[in-house]
Formats: structure tokens, C-alpha cells, sequence
């Protein structure tokens, strides 16, 4: 036997046990944990069967989380697809600084979002930020507000302000998919008369479908688990305006040291997930056959 056959039987375990120990293990434990009854105080476990889920159904907080988390997901998915694909298409169309431009839409990418829920932060504020000062070039004082603490506003303002983010990455992957589209194609429809808009209706957005369905997909993914820019912005108030399934999650299992009735939001989370991504990729199949 060659050193290299020796070797494979190895090399293929390592990833099978790095998942094994680092994500399904860690989720089996999840979804155990969900099923009991367990303080951070108290050591033993209470095998408590589906009572958590059935005290989950009855929360109206659970059900403003998810409602919540459901209308940032609508808002997030709709607003990547749009307006990256809007920017991927100007800047396809752009000649001249076309790299720098590029470069600077691509810049938060680079950023944590961490990094982008502090940034944010500062832009929100009511007395020196960003806003606050433009509106004060403006002569505008008094629409300055305290964005983050109102509960009209806080919600949009963190979904801005993780839409600056996403929608740079939504970009990216327009405009990949924006070199696929076949330019015979489009010089055809030119020939033809047809308008700017009628190509893009027709040619372009057509082709450019597989990349919608990726935008689609890493929107939906990311919207769904949101947590640490809700968390560094407005720890999901002001009075649970902001809180989303996943730092409902956090704040069960870590602030109020309910682990099992924790495990049972993130299992609820992940449910929902499944069931969203699985339903887009029904459809997006259908409509590829």
C-alpha cells in the first residue's frame, strides 16, 4: 500500500470529526437540552418531554421575536435583491473609476458587524451623531431623534444598518453573474430597438438568475440568525421592539440562566430556518424545471 492510500482514510475522517465535535454535536446537545428542564443554578436535569415547546406556543414573547425576525427577513431579502443588483448594474455600466468606486462599495464587507453595529451606533445618536449633525447643517434640529430608543424607528435603523453590509455583499455576486450574460443577446435586443430597460427586463435579468437565487439564499440565512449587530445596538429594546428569535435565544439561556426553555428557541429557530430555506428551494427548483 502507497504512503498516499495510507493516508486517505485519515484525511477523510478529520472533517467527519471536526463537524462531528464542532457542529453536530454541539447541536444534538441543543436540541437535548430543549427537552429539559435546566437552571444554570440547579446542577440536575429535569427531563421535561415537549413542556418547553408547549410553553413556547403560549409566549407573546416568542411571537413578537418571530414576527420580528420574519419582517427583517422579508424587508432584508427584498432590499439586497433590489438594490444590489441596482448598484451591480450601474457599476457594470460605469467606465471611468470603476475599480475605486468598486472598492468602496466593497469596504464593509472587511467589517465585523460587530464593527458595523458600533459604527451605527455613533451615526444614530442624538446629540453628535452623524444624522444629527447633518440635519443641523441642514436647519433641520428638529428632526434630530433618538433613532436606537424610539420603538417606530429602532427596528429600521438596525436593519440599515445591516443592509449596508449585505447589500455590498448582494453586489458582489450581481455583478459575477453579470459577466454571464450573453452579449449577442443584448446586442440583438439593441438591434432590435429595444430600450435600456426592456434589455435588463428581458436579457439580463434572466440570465443573471442563478445569482439571484445565491443572493436570495445568503439573505435569507443571514436575516434569520441575526444577533450580534441587534445585540451591540439595542440588546433588542427599546422594550423588545428589536429582539429577534436569536437573542431571545441568548437572553433565556444566559441572562435569565434558562438553558432548556433557550435550547427550545433556538430549536424553534431552527425549525423556522428549515422551513423557509427548504420552501425557497422548492420553489426556486420548480422554476428552474
Amino acid at each position: 500500500m502507497t504512503r498516499e492510500r495510507r493516508w486517505t482514510p485519515a484525511l477523510l475522517a478529520a472533517p467527519f470529526v471536526l463537524y462531528t465535535v464542532f457542529v453536530a454535536g454541539p447541536a444534538l446537545y441543543t436540541f437535548w437540552l430543549s427537552t429539559s428542564d435546566w437552571k444554570l443554578l440547579r446542577p440536575q436535569h429535569q427531563f421535561v418531554g415537549l413542556r418547553n415547546f408547549a410553553t413556547l406556543l403560549g409566549d407573546s414573547e416568542f411571537w413578537a421575536s418571530l414576527r420580528i425576525t420574519l419582517w427583517w427577513t422579508v424587508v432584508g431579502v427584498a432590499a439586497s435583491v433590489v438594490l444590489g443588483f441596482l448598484l451591480a448594474l450601474a457599476l457594470s455600466r460605469l467606465t471611468r473609476f470603476s475599480r475605486l468606486a468598486k472598492s468602496m462599495f466593497f469596504l464593509p464587507l472587511s467589517l465585523s458587524l460587530v464593527v458595523v453595529g458600533f459604527a451605527w451606533s455613533w451615526v444614530y445618536r442624538r446629540d453628535d451623531g452623524l444624522i444629527s449633525v447633518l440635519l443641523g447643517l441642514l436647519g433641520r434640529e428638529d428632526l434630530a431623534r433618538a433613532w436606537l430608543s424610539e420603538e417606530s424607528t429602532a427596528l429600521w435603523a438596525v436593519i440599515l444598518a445591516w443592509l449596508w453590509q449585505q447589500v455590498p455583499l448582494s453586489m458582489v455576486v450581481y455583478l459575477a453573474g453579470l459577466t454571464a450574460v450573453p452579449g449577442e443577446l443584448l446586442e440583438a435586443a439593441t438591434v432590435d430597438g429595444a430600450s435600456f430597460w426592456r434589455r435588463v427586463r428581458h436579457v439580463v435579468i434572466p440570465a443573471v438568475r442563478p445569482s439571484t437565487a445565491v443572493v436570495v439564499s445568503l439573505a435569507l440565512i443571514n436575516a434569520l440568525r441575526s444577533f450580534d449587530i441587534v445585540y451591540v445596538m439595542t440588546k433588542g429594546g427599546p422594550y423588545d421592539s428589536t429582539q429577534t428569535l436569536a437573542l431571545m435565544s441568548y437572553e433565556q439561556a444566559f441572562k435569565r440562566y434558562d438553558f432548556g426553555y433557550g435550547s427550545a428557541v433556538s430549536v424553534a429557530l431552527f425549525v423556522v430556518t428549515v422551513l423557509v430555506i427548504g420552501g425557497f428551494t422548492h420553489v426556486s427548483g420548480r422554476g428552474d424545471r
